[in-house]
């Protein structure tokens, strides 16, 4: 799904929010990822599988 060089974190890497936004819907609280991550602006995430990941703090970047 990715095109960009260096790809983009794949949706099961623990850095997948990284991943480029290709649609952004800020009015709606929702932006999708290049990795098909759908992220929320509450921090949860809907992975292309369909599973969910709650919301959450993002790890800090070293």
């Amino acid at each position: 799904m990715c095109s960009h060089f260096p790809l983009c974190p794949a949706a099961g890497s623990p850095d997948r929010e990284a991943a480029h936004v290709i649609s952004a819907h800020p009015d709606q609280g929702w932006s999708l990822l290049c990795n098909g991550v759908v992220l929320f602006e509450d921090t949860g995430l809907l992975l292309p599988d369909g599973s969910v990941v709650a919301p959450h703090r993002a790890p800090a970047l070293a």
